[in-house]
């Protein structure tokens, strides 16, 4: 395409991730901008195991017996002219590592809060992301079906805790079993939760606020009791400041239910009104990439293994950040200097893909994967070396060592081993002299997921002996002397073949400075470390 239509294609993205404490309705939220992308049609709730409808974006096997999310979906539609890439991120907090990485490869992000639970501890460390990235967040109250806490509480509560300024873009009506509705700040309007009489939906309001005409909800105190809080928030509150909203520093804020599909039409369409298109992005040597740039550029932020169990498939998930993607195209892989040739593309409905010709800035391309790439990889072409900034990590907490139950099943065991880290939710390392298998983690779910996972995909039942939490510290090789090691200080080696210790505790880490005060150790952590 040439440089008008590529400006036209990139202007439509409109790429976001949702977030959320776990249970606040992220998937069920998701599933209905699916529906009004009609993508699906009827939406699964995530708790309708009995019925064997699941969420459309929990593909995993263990996501739909648990009934969580563990990893990050990618899913696409039109809606109103706009193409639209929904990154539906794991909530759970052992899993947070992969919603970091995926905050890298959005334009904006959506919050979902339980209005019953307010501003939850894992909501909070995925809006600081957000807040470090300078991105729009959209905040959605969700569960104005069930009886919840004031609505002004909530409010005061997000500027308090996450230090932005909240502007309400409608107000409840009631709440639980007295919810009537909505007084739709923005649209000047009432949404019904229910239609009236005459099939109405959407009433109209005069200056002064009140229904125009006769409506029952007119007179009652439900109703002039939420107009008295929306006149004090108009003339006390925030002013709503659409460059603040782009700066991330005022968040809209939507009331509704998502599983009764209320007020998520409202918001979808507000959302698409002032979130941003794709923008430029910046690059280890600090130069900005534009979007509409000629060459194509684009980072790895995923790696998902067997999302097909039956074709034992590797995907790795490209942000696109500039150019045109053609399927088939040549490019250089920036760790490697390799040039490949991306002839197998995806694009995803969570389980079902589609081979995708062309792409541009914002969208997500799935690409198959025989080994070569890694998180964090940047693919260009052109003749500029382009590696975009780096993406968060962590350093393990918890540590168990792993071998395989069944001895005559070491190839699948050694596979599944190998396959599953490279997603980058657990770390591998192999004991200095024994070479034994010793997984990493920040949480046990994802000990448990990887287990879970091992019997499923590879067939290999895997016994975990628990070490209990350690301390990882790197160690220069050329320091290195193997006597160092003890049984308060294993001695490791991570994936690229790097030494490190695994300290106990604090404890032992400073005897061994004490003892070796010559002897430099690094956390090994990238400049956009993000703490656990």
């Amino acid at each position: 395409m040439d440089k008008k239509e590529l400006t036209t294609a990139v202007d439509r993205r409109r790429t976001f991730a949702i977030i959320s404490h776990p249970d606040a309705g992220k998937t069920t939220i998701t599933e209905q901008l699916l529906l009004f992308g009609g993508v699906i049609r009827k939406a699964g709730t995530v708790k309708g195991k009995k019925s064997g409808q699941f969420a459309k974006s929990d593909w995993m096997e263990i996501e739909k017996q648990r009934g969580i999310s563990v990893t990050s979906s990618v899913l696409q539609f039109d809606y109103q002219g706009k193409r639209i890439n929904i990154l539906d991120t794991p909530g759970h907090e052992d899993f947070s590592e992969d919603t970091y990485r995926t905050l890298m490869a959005v334009d904006s992000a959506v919050m979902v809060i339980d209005a019953a639970k307010g501003i939850e501890p894992q909501t909070k460390k995925l809006f600081k992301v957000c807040r470090m990235r300078g991105i729009p967040i959209f905040t959605f109250m969700n569960k104005l079906d069930r009886d919840g806490r004031e609505p002004m509480d909530l409010i005061d509560e997000l500027e308090e805790l996450l230090d932005i300024e909240a502007f309400p873009m409608n107000w409840p009506i009631g709440m639980g079993k007295g919810l009537e509705g909505l007084y739709d700040i923005h649209k000047q309007r009432v949404e019904l939760y229910h239609e009236d009489a005459n099939g109405q939906r959407y009433l109209p309001v005069d200056e002064d606020g009140q229904i125009v005409g006769e409506h029952p909800l007119k007179k009652e105190s439900i109703y002039q009791q939420a107009l008295e809080n929306v006149q004090l928030l108009l003339e006390a509150g925030n002013k709503f400041d659409a460059d603040k909203v782009a700066r991330g520093e005022q968040t809209p804020v939507f009331f509704g239910s998502a599983l009764t599909n209320f007020g998520v039409k409202t918001f979808l369409e507000s959302y698409l009104e002032y979130a941003p298109a794709p923008a430029a992005h910046k690059t280890q040597a600090g130069d900005m990439v534009a979007p509409t740039a000629d060459n194509f550029s684009g980072f790895v932020f995923k790696i998902q293994a067997n999302m097909n169990p039956n074709h034992r498939d590797r995907i790795a998930f490209i942000r696109i950040c500039s150019g045109e993607f053609d399927r088939g195209m040549d490019v250089t892989l920036q760790r490697t200097q390799r040039k490949l040739r991306l002839a197998n593309s995806t694009e995803f409905m969570a389980d079902s893909r589609e081979s995708v010709e062309t792409a541009v800035a914002g969208d997500i391309v799935g690409l198959y994967d025989t080994g070569n790439f890694q998180i964090g990889d940047t693919i260009y072409t052109g003749k500029q070396n382009i590696q975009f900034e780096n993406l968060p990590q962590f350093t393990p907490e918890l540590f168990v060592k792993v071998t395989a139950k069944n001895v005559m099943k070491q190839k699948s065991f050694h596979k599944g081993m190998e396959q599953l880290v490279q997603e980058g939710a657990v770390q591998l390392y192999r004991t200095y002299t024994t070479n034994d298998y010793v997984l990493g983690a920040v949480g046990q779910l994802q000990f448990e997921v990887f287990q879970f996972r091992m019997k499923n995909e590879y067939n290999s039942d895997v016994v975990m002996e628990p070490m209990g939490e350690k301390i990882a510290r790197w160690i220069d090789p050329e320091q290195l002397d193997e006597k160092m090691s003890s049984s308060r200080n294993l001695l490791v080696r991570d994936r690229s073949g790097a030494p490190l210790f695994l300290f106990e505790n604090q404890f032992a880490e400073r005897w061994f400075k004490q003892k070796y005060p010559d002897i430099k150790l690094t956390e090994k952590l990238s400049t956009d470390t993000v703490g656990a």
